[in-house]
């Protein structure tokens, strides 16, 4: 079975900082880009952030820019994805959520073969 599993989520203040990892589990995502989207109450899934399968192909949304950091980690059989978050703003509070795609980096969530259950970040002002 394949899996996404995000963790690190939770609750903090703004200027604060979190950092969420997402582990793969099912099959190797070791030639899959890696992505991170969010999505706040009443709003769409938004891009945030993508790194290629070899990591030298990184894609930020405007808003995060400067702020997050995705990284990632190849290990035999899983690869673990984190998004480092600093500088947090509230209108960062959204679910984000992990995602996989064996085409390479994209910005839509509908290029994306593979999603995380998701993990809920709150900044509070």
């Amino acid at each position: 079975q394949v899996q996404l599993v995000e963790s690190g989520g939770g609750l903090v203040q703004a200027g604060g900082s979190l950092k969420l990892a997402c582990t793969s589990s099912g099959r190797t995502f070791s030639t899959y880009a890696m992505s991170w989207f969010r999505q706040a109450p009443g709003k769409e899934r938004e891009f945030v952030a993508a790194i290629s399968w070899h990591g030298r192909t990184i894609y930020y949304a405007d808003s995060v820019k400067g702020r997050l950091i995705i990284t990632r980690g190849d290990a035999k059989n899983t690869v673990t994805v984190y998004l480092q978050m600093n500088s947090l703003k509230p209108a960062d509070t959204a679910v984000y959520y992990c995602a996989s795609n064996r085409a390479g980096v994209a910005r839509r969530p509908d290029e994306y073969d593979y999603w995380g259950q998701g993990t809920q970040v709150t900044v509070s002002s």
